[in-house]
């Protein structure tokens, strides 16, 4: 930690370039004895991208960052927040603390957060901006979380991890035993220091083969900001048996959607043909697997069993998700589509080809106020709904 770095000139210049062109200012060179140029960058890279995802480290004076990649890897504010009253007692760790965002939101809930970070340079920075931010119920240790859980007699209300995914694993798919700590392989210890324990997963993840790996699953919780998964929550309380509670959230500029049901409830399902409405789920619902929970609680049709578009004939007014008016419904036909229109947004759900494909094909631009949903019906036959967005 450079606390050259700290001192009120440079602070001035970090904020005077925070719209400015990195590159350019990087050939510069620095203009400061004892700071490099790549430090400044960094600086003014990471603040530039804390002012919406944290805005109080943003607002807040003499604020050290670490590498940029801490930033963009740490929870933003509104996800912590969440988390956060997911918890009840006193004591709190979290052993994968990082750049300490969760720790801060948890902080404010519970009396006692230990903040365990292996990387020493980056605890140095969390302990020195918890000052800066007045906070003084957060321990911060510069270990192992595991090695730390194990050298402390306490138990704790709450444990809190945040695996990271191992760098030699490939490819897109992966499971909890594939990221670092290793949690279904320490999970009996867990349990000796904690009875209840909250993972925060990449979104990624698959649910099912989560749950597989992991016991004592009570709640999963899939959080969106701007229909954008951020998060993948489970939640496990010790010796907990019987449903396990989806929970999902997707939070808006002036409204949070919030969708919840029991996993794995045997339920019937209706079908039909596209109806006077259309409806496409949020992104945390689609992440959820809840198809037929939104039939059923909703009380609207699905269009077929792997399209994930549902239609209403009565209009739906606070549906979780996107809202259109059906205009008309056409058979799959390049040449038809042509014809009808020659600007559209469109969206592919169990359809065989996707946007790009469609657009190289029929030559339509994007844009405009019609939207194109190309799908399958429930007879299995490919279809384009042309609609109107209502919201």
């Amino acid at each position: 930690m450079n606390t050259i770095i700290l001192q009120k000139e440079i602070q001035r210049f970090i904020n005077e370039n925070l719209k400015s062109d990195i590159n350019k200012l990087i050939l510069k060179g620095s203009p400061f004895k004892g700071v490099s140029i790549q430090e400044l960058a960094n600086q003014i890279i990471a603040k530039q991208k804390s002012e919406i995802k944290l805005p109080t480290w943003f607002n807040a004076e003499k604020i050290y960052y670490p590498q940029k990649i801490s930033i963009e890897q740490t929870s933003s504010e509104i996800t912590a927040e969440y988390k956060s009253k997911l918890i009840t007692g006193d004591t709190f760790i979290d052993i994968t603390g990082g750049f300490g965002i969760d720790c801060y939101a948890f902080a404010k809930q519970l009396k006692k957060v230990v903040h365990c970070e292996i990387n020493v340079a980056l605890s140095e920075v969390v302990a020195y901006n918890y000052q800066q931010l007045k906070i003084t119920n957060i321990a911060t240790v510069a270990k192992n979380g595991i090695d730390y859980l194990k050298s402390t007699d306490q138990k704790f209300d709450c444990i809190y991890i945040d695996p990271s995914r191992r760098h030699d694993i490939k490819g897109k798919v992966f499971l909890l035993n594939d990221c670092l700590p290793n949690v279904p392989e320490n999970l009996d210890f867990f349990f000796t220091k904690s009875d209840t324990i909250l993972i925060k997963n990449s979104p990624i993840l698959d649910i099912t083969s989560t749950i597989n790996e992991l016991k004592f699953v009570k709640e999963i919780h899939v959080v969106s900001i701007k229909n954008e998964v951020k998060e993948l929550l489970f939640l496990l309380k010790k010796e907990h048996k019987g449903f396990i509670e989806v929970k999902t959230l997707n939070v808006l500029k002036n409204n949070n959607e919030e969708f919840n049901f029991k996993l794995n409830r045997t339920l019937n399902t209706t079908y039909s043909a596209p109806l006077n409405f259309l409806y496409e789920p949020n992104a945390a619902i689609l992440k959820s697997g809840g198809f037929n929970e939104v039939s059923n609680q909703l009380k609207v049709n699905k269009l077929h069993q792997h399209s994930h578009l549902y239609t209403s004939k009565e209009l739906i007014e606070f549906f979780p998700g996107r809202t259109f008016k059906v205009n008309t419904i056409i058979p799959y036909n390049k040449k038809k589509i042509k014809k009808l229109i020659t600007k559209a947004n469109i969206t592919t759900r169990n359809f065989p080809k996707t946007v790009a494909q469609i657009r190289i094909e029929t030559k339509l631009k994007d844009g405009g106020d019609t939207y194109l949903f190309f799908t399958t019906n429930v007879n299995n036959e490919l279809i384009v709904i042309s609609c109107t967005k209502i919201k």
